[in-house]
């Protein structure tokens, strides 16, 4: 891209938010609001948005291998005796997960990155 190499780590660091416990309304308010904002990111990390159609008969299993947050949703599709089930899982288990779909009648199978996750 741009020629240049890395070479070696200068500084390793990490970010750190320090409050005063005697904050103001005004001022706390906004720390909850930056907060609340880092764990969104930070809950969506790692996470896969997973949308896929499957038969009816077979939603039981599929059910079984999708976590979901909750539970995965299941919407009817317009084609009789199929459901769009959409569901949210690790990235750890990724592959696993997908195959195990795939084999229990899965198709169309839409993976989406998700950049924040509130909980």
């Amino acid at each position: 891209m741009n020629g240049l190499k890395e070479v070696e780590t200068v500084i390793k660091s990490q970010a750190v938010l320090i409050s005063n416990k005697n904050l103001s309304p005004a001022k706390s308010k906004l720390l909850d609001e930056i907060l609340f904002r880092i764990k969104a990111y930070k809950n969506g990390r790692g996470k896969k948005y997973v949308l896929l159609n499957a038969p009816n008969e077979v939603l039981p299993d599929i059910v079984k291998i999708l976590p979901g947050m909750r539970s995965p949703s299941i919407l009817p599709l317009a084609d009789k005796g199929w459901s769009s089930v959409h569901s949210v899982i690790d990235d750890d288990d990724f592959w696993e997960i997908i195959d195990e779909l795939k084999r229990h009648g899965a198709e169309g199978i839409l993976v989406v990155p998700i950049e924040k996750m509130i909980l």
